[in-house]
Order: structure tokens, then sequence, then C-alpha cells
């Protein structure tokens, strides 16, 4: 098999594989990328920092939902919180995050017959 599939490294996709830490924090992460809220929040965050306000006018929950996300966001290391006087500003945490989101929306645009979405 070629060292180079699909623009994947065989080799570290083998030893990442081969790390049961690694591959639990992989299902943690698709495991929280799995919610629609969850989802819409990310999405939200990929256009831009927001405060708990600003996600819950995008993803129409209450805030008390939107912290309880933010924090298991938080614990699976997707998104970043930084303190504006009394309020949280969140963002992304890396480009990995948006390449993931990017990436399921393509995919899933694809399987519906919707136009490509662009990143």
């Amino acid at each position: 098999m070629d060292a180079k599939t699909h623009g994947v490294d065989e080799l570290l996709l083998a030893d990442h594989l081969a790390d049961d830490a690694v591959v639990y924090g992989a299902t943690q992460i698709f495991d929280a990328l799995s919610d629609f809220t969850r989802f819409k929040i990310l999405g939200a965050l990929a256009r831009g920092e927001c405060s708990v306000s600003e996600l819950q006018l995008a993803c129409s929950v209450s805030q008390s939902a939107i912290s309880h996300q933010m924090r298991l966001l938080r614990d699976r290391g997707l998104v970043a919180a930084r303190r504006e006087g009394q309020r949280m500003i969140y963002s992304l945490a890396d480009e990995h995050v948006i390449q993931l989101i990017s990436t399921g929306l393509e995919h899933a645009a694809e399987g519906s017959g919707h136009e490509e979405v662009q990143a």
C-alpha cells in the first residue's frame, strides 16, 4: 500500500490508531460534533469570537443550554475561552476544528445533492 493515500500519511495514521488514548480522544471529539446544537455553536464560532448571548441568538437555545454545551466543548479541546470584563468570549481552539466542521459539511452536502460548501 502507498505511504500516502487520499492525502493521509498512513504511517502517522497507524501510529495514532495504535495509541488507545489518541483513539479515545478522537471518539470524544466526534461525539461532541454529533450534537446538532454543539455543531451549530462551532459553526457560529467559525465565523468569529462570540459571547454566550451571541451564541444564544445564533443557536436559538437558552443561556444555560449554551453554557452547558460550552463546558463540554472546552473539555474536548474544541473551543477556547477568554474573559472580557464580566463576559466570557469563546473561539475555536485551532484550525483543526474548522477543518472538521468544513469537511463534515462538505461530505454531508455531497451526499445530499446540495452544492459543495466552501470554507
